[in-house]
Order: structure tokens, then C-alpha cells, then sequence
């Protein structure tokens, strides 16, 4: 048996990931892979390194700040989040992130990127230097339009759930036999056709193999849902995902709206528990 968190991104509506995560720290739950796409990669990190309250700090606590999500980024340096506050300063200085346990932690842990020049999917597991992992976290967290390509590992990438939305077949194949899904949409929720293309051409131009996936990703994201239903259906996979949303948008910066998401996320995981120790250990 191999047990695995599959984390979906979405941005702010991360944060009822967090909460779902904050419940399995309490439980002292930890299983044997996790792999995350942007806000899922996140929120893994400090599940990972075993700090409590560290996700609703860093993402509720710090929503205000002027540089975490600001048009001024977005003009200046073309990043609408603050990605140096989020990924250096606070981990660094202001929350800091304990680089030695995530390293010490038994888990797999897996990160999903994009490629900008061929548009495909690329996995980093744990490196040799601990400290890589907030750039390869910030690389997958890097939506076009609103940040800048990280460099890593000789590429040149961003957000993980272009490629790769929702990584659970990256999972299947590296041996997970027990999928423990958490999504951060509500029950039957598909994606429609993105208009990237027809906003941005200049961005196209530069990146066309970025362009062309993100025309067909709600394809792939649909199907993957239809098949992580399908497992779900079947007793293959546990999913927890949100009955209520608040409204709330990727970039949303009501601190309210997000407590009250996180806290569904962690009354979720509550609820579930029970259900959720009889499928590990069926």
C-alpha cells in the first residue's frame, strides 16, 4: 500500500487545502507521497515540514499586506502577486519556513511544473539543497499574465497546472495505491475554453508552447475529472472538495471569505476522518 495526497491549485481558493491539511498535522497523519500544483504545492510544503498554523498564517495572515496581491506588481514588475514577499521574505524572515525538517520528512514529495518552451509537464521531486524548494514551488505558482518565468534546473518555468492540473495519473504511475484527492472546486465543476490567446499576444509570441496548452487545458482538466469521479465512484480514490465557495476568486483578498473557506476545509477534514482512516487501512 502506498498512500498519497494529490493537491489541486487555485490560488486563493488554496486556503481550504490548508485547512484539510491543518486537520491531517493535528491527527499527526502523514502518508507516504504528496504532489501539488501551484497553491497545492504551497500549502504541501509546510504540511511537509510539520508547522502548524504556518499556511493560514502566510495566506490569511498576510492577504492585506500591499505587496501580497497588488495592480502596483502587476505594472511595476509584472507580477500581480508579490512574489519575492510570498516566496523569500516570508519564508526567510517573516513566517519562516523550517527548511531542516522538510528535508528530514520521510515523505515523497513531488511538485508539478510547465515548461515554457515545450509546454509539457515537469516533476521535481526533493533537492540536494533544501532551500530549492521555494523556488520550484514559486515556479509552479507562476500564472502567465501575472508573474514572471522562474529559471530552475536549466528551464525556464511556470504554473504546474497548465500541463498538469490535477496530477493524479503522475501519481498512479510513481505507485500510489490509496489517492487521497484534494480539490479546491466544488462537485461537478468542469472548466471552459480559456481566451489566453486573444488577451495576451504578445505573451503568445514569446511562449507559443504555453499558448497552445492552455487552449486545450480544460479538455485534459475535464477528463481528469471525469476519471478522478470515476475512481471516487469506484472506492479507488477519497476525494474532499468544498460544497461552498464563498464566491471566492483566485485572487480573492477578503480575509474573511478565505477563514471561512479554510475553516470549511478543516471542518471538512474533521467530518471525514473517521471515513478517511478506514479507507487507509481498508
Amino acid at each position: 500500500m502506498k498512500a498519497g495526497l494529490i493537491l489541486e491549485g487555485g490560488g486563493m481558493r488554496g486556503v481550504y487545502t490548508g485547512g484539510v491539511l491543518e486537520k491531517l498535522l493535528e491527527e499527526k497523519i502523514f502518508v507516504n507521497y504528496v504532489i501539488g500544483v501551484s497553491a497545492g504545492a504551497c500549502h504541501a510544503s509546510s504540511y511537509i515540514s510539520r508547522q502548524s498554523g504556518r499556511n493560514r498564517e502566510v495566506t490569511i495572515g498576510y492577504v492585506s499586506h500591499p505587496e501580497y496581491i497588488s495592480v502596483k506588481n502587476l505594472l511595476v514588475k509584472r507580477e500581480l502577486f508579490g512574489m519575492d514577499l510570498i516566496f523569500n521574505e516570508i519564508p526567510n524572515n517573516l513566517v519562516p519556513f523550517d527548511y531542516d525538517r522538510f528535508n528530514n520528512a520521510t515523505e515523497e514529495f513531488v511538485v508539478g511544473t510547465t515548461d515554457c518552451l515545450t509546454g509539457e509537464a515537469v516533476y521535481f521531486e526533493k533537492q540536494n539543497r533544501p532551500e530549492d524548494v521555494m523556488a520550484i514551488v514559486r515556479a509552479s505558482s507562476s500564472l502567465p499574465l501575472m508573474s514572471q518565468p522562474v529559471k530552475f534546473g536549466g528551464r525556464l518555468l511556470m504554473d504546474g497546472s497548465i500541463a498538469d492540473p490535477l496530477p493524479i495519473r503522475k501519481a498512479l504511475s510513481d505507485g500510489v495505491t490509496k489517492p487521497i484527492i484534494i480539490l479546491t472546486r466544488e462537485k461537478g465543476y468542469r472548466k471552459k475554453k480559456s481566451h489566453f490567446a486573444k488577451v495576451m499576444p504578445a505573451f503568445v509570441r514569446q511562449y507559443p508552447a504555453i499558448a497552445k496548452k492552455m487552449e486545450s487545458r480544460h479538455i485534459y482538466y475535464n477528463e481528469t475529472m471525469e476519471f478522478i469521479e470515476q475512481l471516487e465512484g469506484e472506492g479507488l480514490a477519497m476525494v474532499i472538495r468544498p460544497m461552498n465557495l464563498y464566491k471566492i476568486r483566485g485572487i480573492e483578498r477578503d480575509p474573511v471569505k478565505l477563514e471561512n473557506l479554510y475553516n470549511q476545509g478543516y471542518q471538512d477534514a474533521t467530518n471525514r476522518f473517521g471515513e478517511l482512516i478506514d479507507f487507509l487501512q481498508k
